[in-house]
């Protein structure tokens, strides 16, 4: 996936849709960490994954002299399909279209109940969103993982003709 930064639309939008939210967030792409600096501000603790060390070099560097202690955001260059997410509540993703089938499929078999998963630009096919901020590029998309998960096992029936 080519690294695209998100906008300062994006992310302010992403931290609309974590209002009221806590615990532990995975950003899979994390760049340059724009989106785990905005949430670790507001007291989550973030693990940013990318698998680009150029771009895990430069937001360790951003977070060193921003002064962010790890425990509130550490960056791991570490292939987002090896590692398990069973540990975090909250999942950011802004990845590419063709991936967003299997990532859902992943997250669906290890994110917990009460997980919230937010996608920036591209929503995931065939998952009920819980509410979306913006529109065109910066358009984000929040999915309750209980939601999707029952719509899933229960589809909604269509009529015959």
């Amino acid at each position: 996936v080519p690294y695209l930064p998100s906008s300062k639309d994006q992310a302010q939008n992403v931290m609309k849709l974590l209002e009221g939210r806590r615990g532990r967030l995975a950003d899979l792409g994390a760049g340059d960490g724009r989106l785990v600096f905005a949430a670790s501000s507001v007291g989550f603790q973030c693990t940013g994954f990318e698998i680009n060390s150029v771009l895990v070099a430069y937001a360790r560097t951003k977070a060193y002299w921003r002064g962010i202690p790890s425990s509130q955001a550490v960056f791991v260059k570490k292939d987002l399909w090896k590692t398990d997410l069973c540990s975090y509540n909250n999942v950011t993703a802004f990845l590419a279209p063709g991936v967003m089938e299997v990532l859902g499929e992943k997250l669906l078999k290890e994110l917990p109940q009460d997980a919230l998963v937010i996608s920036c630009r591209f929503p995931f096919p065939n998952w009920p969103q819980k509410s979306t901020v913006g529109s065109g590029l910066d358009q984000t998309f929040a999915y309750e993982i209980s939601s999707v998960r029952s719509h899933l096992r229960n589809p909604p029936k269509t009529e015959m003709k």
